[in-house]
């Protein structure tokens, strides 16, 4: 199975587990219900940035993931010009980049049994309506860790398709889906292999 857990020494490698899952929910629900314009989502974006420099990261993997993201950008940027304004794409755009760079901060700065372990002991009190904590905890963490991934997914389609001369449109969702459906399988065969299905 795949991990995106880079280890290092910062301080945002130090902090628990609980209080970088509390903190993306919080950033989250900013960026998403905040009414942003495109001056708030520039200094959001710096945010993001200083906080990969504060996690010591290489500059490479920020700008790696910035790169990833540009065929999304692209498409959800032209379609938001076309059915609302450019103004409200560049601010929606944003947005989209800012909380896919955050959930990729979090899996390279947390350990996938760390996630896991909070996630659990969150859910713990639902065990007696019937909820599988342990299920819940592991479909969250693949959740978030599967963002940055689904994104790299989407830069590599786009690459084959400009390498091949083929104009984006909807038939590249295709390949998309069948990366990620091919991933998400060999996920399930890594914890099988584990006994944690």
């Amino acid at each position: 199975m795949r991990t995106l857990y880079r280890p290092g020494p910062s301080i945002l490698h130090r902090l628990p587990a609980g209080a970088k899952l509390a903190a993306l929910a919080v950033l989250t629900l900013v960026l998403a219900l905040y009414p942003h314009d495109a001056t708030s989502v520039a200094i959001a974006l710096i945010a993001v940035a200083a906080l990969y420099a504060v996690a010591r990261m290489p500059a490479y993997v920020f700008l790696s993931q910035v790169w990833q993201l540009r065929w999304i950008v692209l498409v959800l940027g032209g379609m938001l010009v076309v059915f609302t304004s450019w103004q409200q794409a560049i601010v929606n755009s944003g947005r989209v980049v800012a909380l896919v760079l955050l959930a990729g901060l979090l899996t390279a700065t947390t350990p996938m049994g760390a996630l896991l372990d909070v996630l659990t002991w969150m859910l713990r009190p639902l065990r007696r309506f019937g909820v599988d904590a342990d299920a819940v905890a592991m479909s969250v963490s693949l959740t978030i860790t599967m963002i940055p991934v689904v994104a790299g997914f989407a830069a590599r389609v786009r690459e084959a398709q400009q390498a091949r001369g083929v104009r984006l449109g909807i038939r590249a969702v295709v390949p998309l889906f069948v990366l990620t459906l091919r991933h998400a399988d060999d996920v399930g065969d890594a914890l099988a292999a584990r006994g944690l299905t």
